[in-house]
C-alpha cells in the first residue's frame, strides 16, 4: 500500500527529443538526478521552478518523486527502440520479444518482458556450460600451466598451477541474466507481482558470480546450446548498457535508462546496411578514415570520417553518412549535411555520396553545381515495422550498387544483376 501511495504521488513528465523544452517544479535531488542522468538539463529559475530542455538524448529517469521521460522523435514505441538498439550487436534481433504492452510505460514494459522471457529460458532449469579454471592444486587436473609453474614456483613439484574445464551454471550467459535481473528489481516503481517474479528468478541463479559494478560484461556467443537464452540475453544487455538502478538520499531508489538516438540510428544503418552489401563484391567498412589535406606536419593534416564506405578492390566507391535529424527537424540543417559529403566525396575521390536520414519522405538527388558529385538524400521511416525498415536498406544497397557499376561500366565492368534507377528530381 506504501508502495502504491508513492507512486501515485510521483509526477509524471513527459518531452519529445525535438521540443524547446518544459518549466517544471522539481526538488533538488531530482534535479540534481536529471542533470547527471545526461538524459536533459533541469536549470533552475528561482521559487523551485526548473526549466527542463532535451539533450539529444532519449529514455526514463525515475526518482522518489519524478519521472521523466523523453520520448523519440515520431513517438516511436519501446519495441522500435529495442529494435534500433540490439540490431547492430546482433542481427536477427527480433522487436515481438518484447511483450508486454507499450502503454504500460517503458519501465513496467521493460520489467514485464525482461521476467517473460527469463521465465521461457529458465523453465527447463539453469542453464550449464563449460568454465575454464584456473587453480593451484596437489594433484593434476586438466592440463599443467608450465610457463605459470616455472615463474610461480621455480623448482617446486607441489602444488601445480593446472587448468581444466568444469561444466557448471557459472557462465557468462547466467551472469549476465543475473545482473540484468538484479538491476530491474532494483527500479522504483515496478509492480510487486512483476518485482517477486525478478526475484524468485534470480533466486535460481544465487550460485552464480555477480557482476562487479561497473566492469565489462561478460562475451558470450549464440550456439545451439544457449538457443532458449537468444532472447532474454540480447534484451539483458540492452538494460545493462543504458540502464542503472542505484539508492539515493536515505535509501530512496532512482533509476535511468538514456540512450543517444543519433549514434543508435548510426550504429542501426551501419550494421544493417553492411549486413546488405553483402551480396555484392567489395567489402563495406564503417567509420572509416581518410585524409582531406596535405600537410608537412602529420598533426596539420585534416581528416574526414565518414560512417560507411564500400571499396572495390581496395578502393572505396561509394560513401554513406547516417543523419538522426533529418532536415525539417529542429537543429537539423541539410546545408551542413551537404558540406560534410562533399568533403568525404573530395577527400575519397567518390562520384556519388548518399545521406540516410530517419524520417518519412522522397528519395531526392542534388547535384553539387561545378562538380560532378551527386549525393543522394535516402529516408529511412523507423515507424514502419522492422521488416520494412530492413527491407529499405536493402533498397539502399541496391540502389547504390547499381549506381557503381554505371558509373565504372564503360572502364571498369563488373559483374552484376542489379541496376540503378536514379529518382526524377534534378
Amino acid at each position: 500500500m506504501q508502495q502504491g501511495s508513492r507512486a501515485s504521488s510521483r509526477r509524471h513528465l513527459v518531452l519529445d527529443e525535438l521540443s524547446r523544452g518544459i518549466v517544471e517544479r522539481l526538488d533538488p535531488a531530482s534535479a540534481s538526478f536529471v542533470n547527471s542522468s545526461g538524459l536533459a538539463k533541469a536549470s533552475p529559475m528561482g521559487m523551485g521552478l526548473y526549466r527542463i530542455e532535451p539533450v539529444g538524448k532519449v529514455g526514463s529517469v525515475r526518482t522518489p518523486t519524478v519521472q521523466l521521460d523523453v520520448r523519440p522523435k515520431d513517438r516511436l514505441g519501446l519495441s522500435r527502440l529495442l529494435f534500433l538498439l540490439s540490431y547492430a550487436a546482433d542481427q536477427g534481433f527480433r522487436p515481438d520479444t518484447v511483450a508486454a504492452a507499450e502503454e504500460g510505460g517503458l519501465w513496467s514494459a521493460l520489467a514485464e518482458s525482461l521476467a517473460q522471457l527469463a521465465e521461457r529460458a529458465l523453465g527447463r532449469g539453469v542453464l550449464q556450460g563449460y568454465l575454464t579454471v584456473d587453480e593451484s592444486l596437489r594433484t593434476v587436473k586438466g592440463r599443467i600451466r608450465i610457463s605459470d609453474q616455472i615463474s610461480r614456483r621455480p623448482g617446486m613439484l607441489v602444488p601445480l598451477e593446472v587448468s581444466y574445464d568444469e561444466f557448471t551454471e557459472d557462465i557468462a550467459e547466467n551472469r549476465i541474466l543475473r545482473a540484468a535481473l538484479e538491476r530491474m528489481g532494483q527500479v522504483p516503481g515496478v509492480r510487486p507481482e512483476v518485482l517477486s517474479r525478478l526475484r524468485q528468478l534470480k533466486g535460481k541463479l544465487d550460485d552464480v558470480t555477480r557482476l562487479a559494478a561497473g566492469a565489462p560484461l561478460p562475451p558470450w556467443k549464440p550456439t545451439r546450446m544457449n538457443l532458449r537464452y537468444h532472447a532474454v540475453l540480447r534484451l539483458a544487455e540492452v538494460i545493462l548498457r543504458n540502464a542503472s538502478a542505484e539508492a539515493g538520499e536515505g535509501g530512496q531508489q532512482t533509476a535511468s535508462f538514456v540512450v543517444d538516438m543519433a549514434r543508435v540510428f548510426e550504429d542501426f544503418v551501419g550494421a544493417a546496411l553492411r549486413a546488405a552489401m553483402a551480396e555484392y563484391p567489395g567489402e563495406l567498412r564503417l567509420r572509416y578514415n581518410a585524409l582531406l589535406s596535405e600537410a608537412v606536419r602529420d598533426t596539420d593534416r585534416l581528416q574526414v570520417r565518414p560512417d560507411a564506405v564500400h571499396l572495390l578492390g581496395g578502393r572505396p566507391v561509394v560513401v554513406y553518412n547516417a543523419k538522426y535529424k533529418a532536415a525539417s527537424d529542429a537543429g537539423a540543417s541539410l546545408t551542413a549535411d551537404h558540406y560534410q559529403m562533399l568533403a568525404h566525396c573530395t577527400a575519397l575521390a567518390v562520384p556519388t555520396a548518399w545521406l540516410v536520414y530517419a524520417g518519412a519522405g522522397e528519395m531526392k538527388l542534388r547535384r553539387i553545381l561545378n562538380t560532378d558529385i551527386d549525393i543522394v538524400e535516402f529516408p529511412l521511416d523507423l515507424s514502419r515495422p522492422p521488416s520494412d525498415i530492413l527491407a529499405s536498406v536493402r533498397e539502399l544497397a541496391r540502389q547504390s550498387w547499381g549506381e557503381v557499376v554505371r558509373q565504372h561500366s564503360a572502364v571498369e565492368p563488373v559483374e552484376t544483376t542489379t541496376g540503378f534507377h536514379k529518382p526524377n528530381h534534378r
